[in-house]
């Protein structure tokens, strides 16, 4: 085992490397590019032996990713933003096939207005398509997150690619201490890929089928699918005991913190969620019983323990780093439809829209959120979903905006 400062770019490289990948697809865009560039270093001075080919296109990087996967090879590849969403068509074709491999994706907000920031709408758009996901909050989430990504997408009740999730910029690119363990380590918690063979109709959800006529055969494809991605969870939850048996890190499907004695939670993923760590600890010793709930798992939907880490409380802000056009945030409505599904008499809880395209959260924000949702606790109904976007910000835009009609 040994520690270096690595940006959470050379954390995803690093855990590709420890992974002994067979084949790499690549296509370059910001801000993951620096994983690939990592990769081709290596291989170019001889210290790994994957077999890196530069592609066309996204569209045509997840496809040589899934058919490699296909012939029973380790495969993993990265992109971010409008690359995830130019090769989305395949992400679908990719998971229906059942061939497990990794893929990274480096959140950056979606075009238009263009921006290099991050938000979480490139990777929701792609929660539907039968991939699992990983979203990680640090740099050592990253390398650990591919890791245990393979371990479990290539269990053999599980048999579904996997995307880790991490903020471009304000996790890509930023610096921290990061434990790597030795090949040896690696190897003993990953061993060798061996693809096995799925069967129509054998009972374990691994069908697998590329070309179906008929409504019949595609429902049973599909819902194959759904419950091998269902069952996926609890197999997780194995893979990462083991995992922190070995290395002293846990990885549940869903994190609290502080949320033993809390009568109001922040729910919120990604690396944002370390600015919530960060205001619970400054609003403790100010009275506020508060702490955070952070879903690790988007898919498959963590019900049972998200639920479950909610109960008790009065008061539950749910922070979307997304937006839904004409819906709202994701996030939102998924615990609502838990919590509902759970049938107990829950918390009150408030929407709020925030760190769209990278905004910042101020610290002020999170008491602020805090106040709505007290009163909202006391008043016994949850407030309307807010955007968290100042007076001040409005007029800084306002005046960009004439300053730019002038010139």
């Amino acid at each position: 085992m040994i520690r270096k400062l690595l940006t959470g770019n050379q954390a995803a490289a690093w855990g590709m490397r420890l992974a002994d990948v067979d084949y790499l697809p690549a296509f370059p865009i910001t801000p993951q590019t620096e994983i690939i560039e990592e990769v081709s270093r290596w291989i170019d001075e001889g210290e790994i032996g994957t077999r890196m080919v530069n592609m066309d296109s996204e569209h045509s990087m997840i496809t040589a990713a899934g058919t490699a996967a296909a012939t029973g090879v380790r495969v993993f590849s990265a992109t971010s933003s409008q690359g995830l969403l130019y090769g989305l068509e395949m992400l679908y074709a990719a998971a229906g096939w059942r061939v497990p491999w990794v893929l990274v994706n480096v959140s950056r907000a979606l075009s238009a207005p263009i921006t290099l920031e991050p938000d979480h709408n490139d990777v929701l758009a792609a929660r539907d398509s039968g991939f699992l996901q990983i979203h990680c909050a640090t740099c050592q989430e990253v390398l650990d997150g591919v890791l245990l990504a393979y371990r479990w997408a290539e269990h053999p009740r599980v048999r579904l690619p996997v995307i880790v999730n991490l903020d471009g910029f304000y996790l890509s690119f930023t610096r921290e201490p990061v434990e790597i363990p030795s090949p040896d380590e690696a190897r003993e918690f990953l061993p060798p890929f061996l693809p096995g063979k799925g069967a129509f109709g054998d009972g374990s959800h691994s069908a697998q089928g590329v070309s179906v006529l008929g409504g019949s055969q595609y429902s049973y494809f599909r819902y194959q699918t759904h419950l091998a991605a269902m069952e996926s969870l609890e197999v997780f939850q194995e893979v990462a005991r083991d995992f922190a048996e070995r290395w002293g890190r846990s990885y549940d499907a869903v994190e609290t913190y502080r949320c033993e004695d809390a009568e109001y939670g922040f729910v919120m993923i990604g690396a944002f969620s370390t600015k919530a760590k960060e205001a619970v600890d400054r609003l403790r010793p100010e009275g506020w019983k508060v702490g955070l709930v952070r879903p690790r798992l988007l898919r498959p939907f963590p019900e049972a323990p998200l639920v479950e880490a909610l109960a008790g409380m009065r008061g539950v802000a749910i922070i979307d780093q997304n937006l839904s056009t004409g819906r709202g945030g994701i996030l939102h409505g998924e615990i609502m439809a838990a919590l509902h599904q759970a049938g107990a008499n829950g918390p009150a809880v408030a929407s709020f829209i925030g760190g769209l395209g990278g905004r910042d959260i101020a610290p002020g924000e999170f008491l602020g959120m805090l106040q709505d949702l007290q009163k909202a606790a006391r008043a016994g109904t949850n407030p309307s979903p807010r955007l968290l976007y100042t007076g001040e910000e409005l007029e800084r835009t306002r005046a960009s905006q004439a300053v730019a009609r002038v010139s």
